[in-house]
């Protein structure tokens, strides 16, 4: 079971935040994500598009490389479930690397004035 660091968001705005989260994770090589908006994607494939992903996680193209582009979306087919968001760590990860994920985090959805609770599992 891989270790994942799962994010319920508590809005509005639900969906600024879910993107403000996928842009944490571009910058963030140690994991791939998951969240509502991916999972219900009519096709996720489009994603692995250097072009498209730059795009989508509203980031320059040449912040995004096409290696990144082919692991940023996770393929373990671990459920949201109750979770808006979910980082999927490839190594278990530190308590300073969930440190840091949380530090990102907060700074990253306090302008947007919602709260979140962070349960990593694995």
């Amino acid at each position: 079971m891989p270790t994942v660091s799962y994010i319920k968001i508590y809005g509005p705005p639900v969906y600024d935040a879910i993107k403000e989260l996928e842009k944490i994770a571009v910058d963030m090589p140690e994991v791939c994500i998951m969240d509502t908006l991916i999972e219900y994607a009519p096709d996720i494939r489009a994603l692995y598009d250097r072009e498209y992903a730059s795009s989508y996680f509203g980031v320059l193209p040449s912040v995004i490389d096409v290696e990144r582009c082919s692991t940023i979306i996770s393929k373990s087919g671990e459920k949201l479930g109750d979770y808006d968001f979910y980082y999927e760590w490839f190594t278990k990860p530190t308590m300073e690397q969930i440190n840091l994920l949380v530090k990102k985090i907060d700074k990253t959805l306090k302008p947007l004035g919602c709260g979140y609770t962070i349960t990593t599992k694995g």
